[in-house]
């Protein structure tokens, strides 16, 4: 099956190159480092490495803590970071900088996988969250490098998918080590895609092992002091197409009530930051952007976050969040960074990529879920009324996020049993 599987991709790679080149329309870092996606290398690598692949910027972001404290337990290794979209690539970057190797994951052909181990020499294999690559696994497993799943998260849509080609989904997984999952509903749809229940263990979720140095708090507060003083802010945050506008069309009614306010709004993709900004001003509405480094006005009605990297701080200048990808049915975002910032949280109806998260945050009542636009406008005007109800809302967040720490601890210690136990080649 791996053969007509290769044979199929190799077809397709004319079309994968030129759906990135259209991409590249809007965001030209996609026509960037392309030799990257075959497994070719401008420069030569020393290796062995610890390796982990985070595909984009929410998974990069759950690795960063852990990359770190592999760091610092383990000051002699060299770590290579792969990701597969450019805004992912700009936040290893930016976070990491030159303390790691980063390229682009290559494309699952056995030519590309290949060269990548070659030029690399993986030590271990640390894939996040849910990415099965047929070949790459396969290509491992012959090195002798073991591969691990960690934060590995697996979607009843998703197992559906994986569940009609067992042939080619079940022998790669037969070269995966362990798998951490976040939950055992995650480890049991593993399983049922064929996942050995031995190699599978229920950890918990690496986001919420998040901590803010109080000095960050600080500069959220300073930060809105500077740009935002004497506003009610209220951050949109990871917004996708369809969501803006709902939003947009909210402002004058709460504007109305909340003469203060002020949208601080925040897409999630970068190529739509000038779509966004051209929505924003076909409603009537003033916009700034921090790319203008222009601070608000009394008549600015929207902030527009057109920068990458910068969310977290813009949520602790924040008094209350709506996190995104949830009014439309992408399956949400991460809500649990506001939370820890101590930010009262909403999120609309499709949670469908946190449905644990979403489950046992209203179980504690530690974020509010809105179904549609009258309860969105209901709930900002009752939180921005009720200091007392805003307050006891962050709280529970807070303390939301810290019962369910831990995982942290058991991925490190999975990973230490793999680092330096491959058998093969180099």
């Amino acid at each position: 099956m791996r053969i007509i599987y290769s044979a199929v991709f190799y077809f397709l790679l004319p079309l994968i190159f030129g759906r990135l080149l259209w991409r590249s329309i809007k965001a030209p870092e996609y026509r960037n480092r392309y030799w990257e996606r075959l497994g070719l290398y401008r420069r030569n690598f020393e290796g062995p490495f610890i390796w982990f692949h985070a595909v984009s910027v929410g998974e990069a972001e759950a690795a960063f803590p852990l990359i770190k404290r592999l760091q610092q337990d383990y000051p002699a290794k060299k770590f290579l970071i792969t990701t597969t979209t450019p805004t992912g690539s700009a936040r290893v970057q930016a976070v990491l900088a030159d303390s790691v190797a980063h390229v682009y994951l290559p494309y699952d052909t056995p030519g590309s996988v290949a060269r990548f181990i070659a030029a690399f020499s993986p030590e271990i294999g640390v894939i996040m969250e849910t990415e099965i690559w047929p070949n790459l696994f396969a290509a491992c497993e012959a090195k002798g490098v073991p591969i691990c799943i960690v934060n590995a998260r697996l979607s009843d849509k998703s197992a559906r998918g994986y569940a009609k080609i067992p042939s080619l989904i079940k022998p790669a997984l037969a070269c995966v080590s362990q798998i951490a999952a976040q939950t055992k509903e995650d480890a049991e749809r593993f399983v049922s895609i064929g996942a050995e229940r031995e190699r599978i263990q229920s950890v918990g979720n690496l986001k919420f092992d998040i901590d803010f140095d109080p000095q960050f708090l600080d500069r959220g507060k300073q930060l809105k002091q500077e740009y935002f003083a004497g506003r009610f802010v209220w951050i949109i945050a990871s917004t996708h197409k369809n969501e803006e506008a709902i939003i947009l069309s909210l402002y004058p009614k709460l504007k109305a009530s909340i003469p203060e306010l002020l949208l601080l709004l925040v897409p999630r993709h970068p190529e739509r930051f000038s779509e966004v900004e051209r929505l924003i001003v076909s409603n009537d509405l003033k916009p700034i952007t921090r790319s203008s480094g222009l601070k608000c006005a009394d008549e600015t009605d929207v902030f527009l976050l057109d920068s990458m990297g910068e969310l977290k701080l813009f949520y602790a200048a924040a008094d209350l969040a709506f996190v995104g990808g949830s009014m439309v049915p992408v399956g949400g975002h991460n809500i649990l960074e506001p939370a820890a910032l101590g930010v009262p949280v909403m999120f609309g109806p499709y949670m469908d990529n946190f449905r644990e998260i979403q489950s046992n945050v209203l179980a504690v009542e530690a974020a509010v879920q809105c179904f549609n636009e009258a309860e969105i406008l209901s709930n900002v005007n009752y939180f921005h009324q009720n200091p007392t109800a805003r307050d006891a809302l962050v709280q529970k967040g807070l303390q939301f996020v810290a019962d369910n720490k831990g995982a942290m601890e058991k991925i490190v210690i999975l990973i230490g049993s793999l680092i330096g136990c491959n058998k093969g080649e180099r």
